[in-house]
């Protein structure tokens, strides 16, 4: 063999894990207990698999809200799966899959199914425990959701409050036993909404961070929607799921 192509393997074998493209999303669908059909996105972890983690998007907002964020989660070694819930809509260029062919218009509770659904689906992929992420809205059901499943066993929640008609995102956060992770864009009263879930989650098991700069909902880990503050807030969400779904 060459010296030169000596060489040139060498630096294929250095370079090649940062070179490696992210798994592709392999679209998947299943049935909501009401029987509408959920559509998401499901990615593998990258290595072994350190848990999965169940992505919720905003108002108006549909699975593609994740599509710059699953991958890096995926290099992290976690599994992901972010759907298209019932109530949401058309951003980011993607047409909500779930909202288009369900039948009637649908509020906020009604999409607790589908955050059901999606627990039972990850259950299925036995790639570690669950962890729910929930933005805007969803941050809200995700504490309903894990309150009533103790197969989830961390909770992210991105701009939470009182958003559910019927529920009390509160009552559900002072019945978690689990890690949780609260954060909002720097505004106060998205700050004073994060701070009253987080005195509700017994033992101390809740972190608030308040980031210098930041966005409304799981955009502010996105660099399109903010830019400044994107990679420190990212920093605090990795510091948690290290400390609650660590590597083993």
């Amino acid at each position: 063999m060459s010296s030169f192509r000596s060489i040139l393997l060498a630096a294929v074998a250095v370079l090649s894990p940062m070179l490696a493209v992210p798994a592709s999303a392999e679209p998947v669908s299943f049935d909501a207990k009401d029987g509408v059909k959920i559509y998401g996105d499901f990615r593998e972890a990258e290595g072994k698999p350190r848990g999965t983690i169940l992505l919720f998007h905003m108002a108006g907002s549909n699975r593609n809200e994740y599509a710059p964020l699953a991958p890096v989660l995926n290099k992290a070694g976690f599994a992901t799966l972010a759907i298209d819930q019932r109530s949401g809509g058309d951003l980011w260029g993607h047409v909500n899959e779930t909202a288009a062919k369900a039948r009637g218009r649908a509020n906020y509770a009604d999409a607790l199914p589908d955050l059901e659904a999606a627990i039972a689906y990850g259950n299925t992929k036995h790639s570690g425990p669950l962890a729910v992420w929930g933005s805007s809205y969803s941050s809200a059901l995700v504490f309903i959701a894990a309150a009533q499943h103790p197969e989830v066993k961390a909770l992210l929640a991105f701009s939470p409050a009182e958003y559910i008609r019927g529920y009390s995102i509160e009552k559900a956060a002072a019945s978690l036993s689990i890690p949780v992770f609260i954060t909002s864009a720097p505004d106060s009263s998205e700050v004073s909404s994060g701070e009253a879930l987080a005195r509700a989650v017994p033992g101390h098991r809740a972190v608030q961070y308040i980031p210098a700069i930041g966005v409304h909902g799981s955009s502010t880990l996105r660099t399109d929607e903010d830019p400044r503050g994107a990679a420190e807030n990212w920093k605090h969400v990795m510091a948690f799921l290290d400390g609650a779904l660590p590597r083993r």
